[in-house]
């Protein structure tokens, strides 16, 4: 089986070992990263994130483009700078990712797209200085803004205007950002007025046109409906006299969560068909058809799919305990860990790291912040638990560690990266005293 079958639930992580086995990151068994490191603890494959990343920059082929990583996928210093190693450009959506990437790779803000519809004039003078390649700006007032900092700082700065294509993508409402109702982009009807604004503009220079119609989306039609209205807007433009080098399709491409059972290799299996090469060349060929012909350089935002399946984050059962007909897994992550089953109702495989008993039951596996909102599964059929016991939660790569929190007063968890036989850590667990510095 291919090392990208999207079967294969967390290409980086395998139950190895005799018996029923133990779940290892690459060749490093998690319950020795667990108890070196302890727990919540999140877990990364470098492998799986090279890997990923190699498919989804093969899948675009002679296309010209670059791929710029969505930082807010996962901001860990280790993660950018291996990406950066390896010619990736990088989107981001604040001034604090634009300093990540600048730490991670200081020759990487000349490959930076700068997103988001609130940035802030001190936001654009670090880009400005830092002479990025793109900001996607969203509104009129944010161009009349740039167009002054960029000023001020005797710059030219290169713009491409977000559009919205008002494309339907079936994705949870959080985060389906392509239609008029959402906050994002400018109307498609109000884009060539904007784009002639621009060029009357001494400090903007026109050079590109960016779309982004939201996330975690599992098929390619939505991406090659937005691509049509957009190579439209090209051809209006071009003819307007503007010089449209960049489209910037965003991301967007989602990956899988849930599980079927297990694929060869003792691997958790997930419910996408095919190999994630063949995927991602499918998404390829949605963003690229339409745009055949146009000559333009394609910036691609991917973060969910090079990341998502390369991390766990692996906890300990502090308690298993009934109220009435409930069972309950108590876990010492929580919430402020990992949001995403609070926040969207996200569904992560929840699995053993140590498989034993057959036995299965059902139970809500929660955490011990004072919510009822804290929990990652309800319901779960599980392998029976015991105190003590560790559990993975997969596919934790992306939007795991970015959105943690100190809720509670908790240290946000550490971090591990493994490659092959090797582990190191790359962010240390917080303690209160850290917690407690800043504050006076």
């Amino acid at each position: 089986m291919s090392a990208f079958t999207c079967g294969e639930r967390a290409p980086g992580f395998v139950y190895r070992g005799r018996g029923p086995g133990e779940l290892h990151a690459e060749r490093v068994p998690l319950a020795r990263l667990a108890q070196k490191f302890g727990t919540p603890l999140y877990v990364y494959s470098a492998t799986a994130i090279r890997e990923r990343y190699a498919a989804f920059d093969a899948a675009f082929g002679a296309a010209p483009h670059t791929v710029c990583y969505s930082v807010k996928a996962n901001s860990s210093l280790a993660v950018l700078r291996m990406l950066a190693r390896l010619g990736s450009g990088f989107d981001v959506v604040s001034g604090g990712e634009l300093e990540r990437v600048r730490r991670a790779a200081p020759k990487a803000p000349g490959r930076v797209v700068f997103s988001g519809v609130g940035k802030t004039a001190g936001e654009m003078d670090a880009a400005l200085k830092a002479r990025i390649l793109l900001f996607n700006v969203e509104s009129e007032s944010e161009l009349a803004l740039l167009a002054a900092r960029a000023g001020l700082a005797k710059r030219v700065a290169p713009v491409a205007l977000r559009v919205n294509p008002d494309v339907p993508a079936e994705t949870h409402p959080y985060i389906a950002t392509g239609l008029r109702e959402h906050k994002f982009g400018v109307a498609m009807t109000e884009a060539e007025r904007l784009y002639d604004r621009a060029r009357d503009e001494r400090r903007l220079q026109v050079a590109g046109v960016s779309v982004h119609i939201g996330s975690q989306i599992t098929a390619v039609a939505p991406f090659a409906a937005a691509m049509e209205r957009v190579a439209g807007l090209v051809r209006r433009l071009r003819q307007r006299g503007h010089d449209i080098r960049y489209v910037d399709a965003g991301g967007g491409l989602g990956i899988s969560y849930a599980s079927k059972g297990e694929a060869e290799g003792g691997r958790p299996s997930s419910d996408l068909d095919g190999d994630f090469a063949a995927w991602v060349a499918a998404y390829a060929q949605a963003i690229v058809g339409p745009l055949r012909g146009l000559g333009v350089h394609l910036l691609l935002e991917p973060g969910r799919a090079i990341v998502g399946p390369t991390g766990a984050l692996v906890t300990r059962v502090l308690y298993v305990k009934r109220n009435g007909n409930k069972r309950f897994v108590v876990v010492d992550a929580a919430m402020n860990d990992l949001i995403r089953p609070s926040l969207y109702g996200a569904h992560h495989e929840i699995v053993p790291v140590v498989r034993g008993a057959a036995d299965v039951g059902t139970f809500d596996v929660v955490g011990p912040v004072c919510e009822t909102g804290d929990f990652f599964a309800r319901d779960r059929r599980l392998p029976e638990p015991r105190e003590g016991d560790l559990v993975a939660l997969l596919d934790a790569g992306a939007y795991g560690m970015p959105l943690a929190s100190n809720y509670n007063t908790r240290g946000r968890a550490a971090e591990v990266m493994v490659e092959g036989s090797k582990a190191r850590l790359v962010r240390r667990r917080e303690t209160v005293k850290d917690l407690l510095r800043v504050e006076l």
